[in-house]
């Protein structure tokens, strides 16, 4: 295919002319917006389209040129660009998230949930939420060097890290970056508290270094959970680890003395919310020590993005699950209230917290108060520095 022609198989659309931005495409009965991607070239990806970030005022839609120009385009392929960052730990102060430090390694997941709340994050780099957010990576370089220096200020507070609060920290690429593993090295060398959320159980390749920080009440590791269907598991979370290596994750890591607990999250109305007393049934024999969970969240372009989904992957199901979805969230796909976006309001919302809570309290899955220890901490020596005298 010509360099012309593959420039023609996309055409601009001016967003403004049309009054809609970017993130609300029109999607058509067979989940194809005007940015839907071919299913060949997006293979083992989670979303159907790529639209542009919202903040574009021109966004590209894929046309055919006559010329079969759109069978030739390749698959998506995961591209990762070396980033040295400017600073690493992230603060929050939101009253209804359990912690106020949290460090990313990676901006972007591979594992291309197709629910990520994460994704509209990525049209702050100018990418889409959509395949961009799972094939176009960043790679944190100089993150443990970064983690370092700050925790060597005197004025550094400590307070336990949060790993993976926006991706995951143990995505596929990290098998080769080892961002993550460097971080763990530095704060077990400082002696820092910390928790790791993630769907993958790659999390056991560093139980060397998790076993003693859990044995000196230093870590915790959550594993997402959002359904023990494989073929369900595999269509929404299309690289994540499987649901059965993640349950065998929480045992192995039980086995080693790794306090756990698990996060179904989202709870997604009418597609997995049948499955909450299994899920917890399953993680408690697996060792689980805590279980929490997270109402399906549709902020932004997710909104667009989820529908697609919905109409290629279960599309008996979709207006059931929009339609309950929609009244756990006032009518609208999303509330952003603080204390009301985690779980939702009305007559759903509070069964699946009831049926959520009595299942926890029935097996002894019941969420503690942060228990990790900041006592401990050694501050590291600054690089031209000595260590205190005191």
């Amino acid at each position: 295919m010509s360099e012309k022609s593959a420039r023609e198989s996309y055409r601009l659309v001016d967003t403004r002319r049309r009054g809609a931005p970017p993130s609300q495409v029109d999607v058509n009965k067979d989940g194809g917006g005007e940015n839907h991607v071919d299913g060949a070239r997006r293979r083992g990806r989670g979303a159907s389209s790529n639209a542009v970030s919202r903040y574009d005022a021109l966004t590209s839609a894929p046309v055919d040129d006559g010329w079969d120009g759109l069978a030739e385009l390749p698959p998506f392929q995961t591209e990762v660009r070396r980033e040295t960052a400017k600073s690493i730990i992230a603060s929050n102060n939101s009253p209804d998230i359990s912690f106020n430090q949290s460090i990313n390694p990676y901006r972007g997941c591979e594992h291309g949930c197709i629910y990520c709340y994460a994704r509209p994050t990525h049209a702050y780099l100018g990418h889409s939420p959509g395949l961009d957010f799972e094939t176009k990576l960043t790679a944190k370089m100089n993150a443990a060097a970064l983690l370092e220096a700050a925790l060597a200020k005197p004025s550094y507070k400590v307070s336990p890290i949060a790993l993976g609060a926006i991706t995951d920290p143990y995505q596929p690429v990290e098998k080769d970056y080892k961002i993550t593993r460097q971080i763990l090295e530095v704060l077990s060398a400082a002696q820092h508290p910390f928790t790791i959320v993630t769907k993958s159980a790659l999390v056991l390749r560093d139980v060397d270094l998790l076993q003693p920080l859990a044995k000196k009440g230093l870590c915790k590791v959550a594993l997402s959970i959002t359904s023990l269907d494989a073929k369900l598991s595999r269509k929404m979370e299309p690289r994540a680890s499987a649901p059965h290596r993640r349950v065998e994750a929480l045992r192995k890591l039980d086995e080693l003395g790794i306090p756990t607990m698990v996060m179904m999250a989202p709870v997604i109305p009418g597609l997995n919310d049948h499955e909450i007393e299994a899920i917890l049934e399953a993680v408690a024999d697996a060792g689980a020590g805590e279980a929490g969970y997270v109402l399906l969240r549709l902020p932004l372009e997710i909104k667009a993005l989820f529908r697609e989904w919905l109409a290629r992957e279960v599309p008996e199901r979709a207006g059931r699950v929009i339609s309950l979805t929609q009244s756990t969230r006032g009518g609208r796909d999303y509330d952003t209230r603080w204390g009301v976006r985690q779980r939702g309001e009305g007559p759903f919302a509070k069964l699946i917290e009831q049926r959520f809570r009595l299942a926890r309290k029935r097996l002894g899955l019941e969420l503690r108060q942060n228990d990790l220890r900041c006592d401990l901490f050694i501050p590291p020596v600054a690089k031209g520095g000595q260590m205190s005298l005191f």
